[in-house]
């Protein structure tokens, strides 16, 4: 349920806060006050799309928060993508003069997209143009879909549709460019095979690259190694013996002075250093070997993997990659080839989508037969008495949407066969037929915030008293929001703001007020009689309130 709501700087609105309660809340005021404002707003907080247009003139960002109570089936939405709190769920979005919007839940920053679908678990809106919608083929295969609770069957034969069309143009495929899908495999048979002959391993290249820097300098090394043995041992003024020296020498002037402690370790790591040097030294001198053999072995590998990448220009050390990539292509290739599999799989992608459409036509005209029933019935309240709603399936060609079209048709008076909508309903008509699906189609949802924004337009009278008592009995099971220009339904509210627009320091600013008891005689005798407010109006006002 949604508790309370947060305006600031949005249109015409400076700042407003609107405490809710459950049941049927009305909202009422001259036209242009900025009613349909309220709704615009908290739509905002939903996740609608936004503009720097929406922002009042002089204020610098747009702020909306909404706070929700939290439903215990949204508990795990919100604890898997660490939003959740305890006692409230607020929602909020601001949108600064540069249009840049930024979305908030539980006062974490969000992507829009996930406010969106959060939004759509808490709040449905019926817009005042509603009605014009039903004239869509799509807009009656939705409603029917969401009266049914179908969407999650839809996306299936969706999905199925896709897997089918794939399959069936990778079969086209293969059939239309055979010659050259052979060709193709032809070609990566060849690299692959190249590659193959050439059994390179990874790592091998760095590996033969070193032995070959080795061994093409292998004399070198050695000599260089015979000269560094003689700097540090060989010879009398040697790094060694001249260590060996100095050691003895701070030794025994350390008797008289052990300052210099730290200068005869210093000298002795050197001297234990230089030892282990020579050491290693003769050890190297000992691997190092003059092989030509080697060094022609080595070099005749690199020749060959050094022209191999040059033929598929690359680098020597990415050839083992290439040929991995190589061979899954032709793999790949040959499976697009085969077009015993591809016909199997196109078959078996068909029989999937036939089997899960099938399913879903079946509970379309389940849904159809009870919407039908139940929007027959209503019409009889709304000056339809005799008239007859049905929902026609006709087959079709598979499509993503199923294997049957989807029809809403009317037949306004007795006797008459019912026709489509778009032929043979008023605008009154239209909109009291939409009305009366948002109220049906409402009470099976389980979102717990239901709001109707002037979907009363074009109605009047006994009609108009219908409507207030259809959506007062939805307030008993849904918190029910309706911005209404009726009288008949604002005196079914449970609840009552007034929306008033005045102009101040040169600007024009929408306020709302909760309406008491007086207040609600004077605002639906207003809406009775208009600007001039008699005491009849204001009885029969009160008469509407006491009913």
């Amino acid at each position: 349920m949604l508790r309370t709501l947060h305006i600031r700087d949005f249109v015409i609105v400076e700042r407003a806060e609107i405490q809710f309660e459950p049941g049927f809340t009305v909202f009422s005021g001259e036209t242009g006050a900025g009613k349909s404002i309220l709704v615009d707003a908290l739509s905002l907080a939903l996740g609608a799309r936004g503009d720097a247009g929406m922002l009042r003139e002089g204020g610098g960002r747009a702020d909306i928060s909404a706070v929700f109570d939290v439903p215990e089936s949204l508990r795990p939405w919100l604890e898997e993508r660490q939003l959740d709190s305890d006692d409230a769920l607020v929602l909020r979005r601001t949108i600064d003069t540069q249009a840049r919007s930024k979305a908030f839940i539980n006062g974490l920053p969000v992507a829009l997209g996930q406010l969106r679908e959060l939004g759509e678990q808490l709040v449905d809106i019926h817009g005042q143009h509603a009605h014009q919608s039903l004239l869509r083929a799509a807009s009656q295969r939705e409603m029917l879909d969401a009266q049914g609770g179908h969407q999650a069957l839809a996306r299936q034969v969706q999905q199925a549709w896709q897997q089918w069309q794939e399959a069936r143009k990778a079969l086209e495929a293969a059939q239309r460019d055979a010659a050259v899908l052979q060709q193709e495999r032809e070609r990566l048979a060849w690299q692959a095979g190249e590659l193959d002959r050439l059994e390179l391993r990874p790592g091998e290249w760095e590996a033969v690259s070193g032995d070959h820097n080795r061994l093409a300098h292998a004399q070198a090394l050695l000599d260089g190694a015979g000269q560094a043995l003689t700097a540090l041992d060989d010879e009398d003024g040697s790094a060694l013996r001249r260590l060996d020296a100095a050691a003895h020498q701070i030794k025994q002037l350390l008797r008289h002075d052990g300052q210099l402690q730290s200068v005869y370790d210093a000298i002795e790591s050197a001297r234990i250093a230089a030892g282990e040097a020579v050491s290693d030294l003769n050890g190297y001198r000992d691997r190092v070997e003059l092989d030509p053999e080697r060094l022609a072995q080595a070099e005749q590998r690199m020749s060959a993997i050094f022209d191999a990448a040059r033929k598929f220009k690359v680098e020597p050390e990415e050839l083992p990659a290439l040929r991995d990539s190589l061979h899954q292509r032709l793999a790949a290739s040959e499976a697009a080839a085969d077009l015993d599999a591809l016909q199997a799989h196109l078959q078996e992608t068909g029989a999937q989508y036939q089997e899960v459409a099938k399913k879903l036509g079946t509970a379309r005209r389940k849904t159809g037969k009870a919407l039908a029933r139940a929007v027959t019935q209503a019409m009889q309240t709304l000056a339809m008495q005799g008239g007859r709603f049905d929902v026609a399936f006709q087959a079709c060609e598979p499509t993503a949407h199923g294997i049957e079209n989807i029809e809403f048709l009317v037949a306004g008076h007795e006797g008459t066969t019912p026709r489509p909508l778009s032929k043979v309903a008023s605008g009154g008509e239209l909109a009291r037929l939409s009305l009366a699906l948002s109220v049906i189609a409402s009470q099976a949802a389980r979102v717990p915030t239901l709001i109707f924004d002037e979907v009363d337009s074009g109605i009047g009278g006994a009609v108009a008293e219908v409507v207030g008592r259809l959506l007062h009995e939805l307030g008993q099971r849904h918190q029910v929001l309706c911005v209404t220009h009726l009288p008949q339904v604002a005196a079914r509210g449970t609840h009552h703001y007034e929306v008033s627009k005045a102009t101040r320091n040169g600007a024009t600013l929408s306020s709302i007020r909760a309406l008491d008891a007086q207040d609600r005689v004077q605002e639906v005798a207003r809406m009775l009689g208009g600007l001039t407010i008699t005491e009849t109006t204001r009885r029969h006002a009160r008469e509407m309130l006491a009913q």
